[in-house]
């Protein structure tokens, strides 16, 4: 089991395996049919709210994270797609943002690496080293 992070603008790998666009909205200047794709996963993106809040300001960084880390726990049926996707194989979450490490992508694969480990409580460091699960 795994689960990666790529930025939507690169080219897909071979071994991405499911390839999951979690993003509320559409990436610019990227046409639909030139993104392989499994899924659009939409409703598991931060909420349109703190989305704006955020605007990937590094200073809200630690917030952002608790406070989607809050909406995930709420909407369970969201990420569930991808927790079995992950336990079948690799899985690939596709994001846009520029930044690669201060990203909502970032949150929700050490947020579904810690559901993988069985909700061990594991600190979010430890899950993001874990990406090769």
């Amino acid at each position: 089991m795994s689960v990666r992070l790529e930025r939507v603008y690169e080219p897909s790998d071979p071994g991405d395996g499911e390839r999951f666009l979690v993003e509320r909205l559409w990436p610019r200047g990227l046409r639909r049919d030139a993104l392989r794709l499994t899924a659009w996963l939409r409703d598991v993106a931060p909420s349109d709210a703190l989305r704006r809040w955020f605007q990937h300001d590094p200073a809200k960084w630690p917030e952002f994270r608790a406070r989607y880390r809050e909406e995930l726990a709420r909407k369970p049926d969201a990420w569930a797609p991808l927790l079995a996707a992950a336990r079948r194989g690799p899985v690939t979450l596709l994001f846009s943002a520029r930044d690669p490490e201060q990203n909502s992508a970032v949150v929700l694969r050490d947020f579904l690496l810690e559901q993988l480990l069985g909700g061990s409580g594991s600190s979010q460091e430890d899950a993001a080293s874990s990406s090769d699960l």
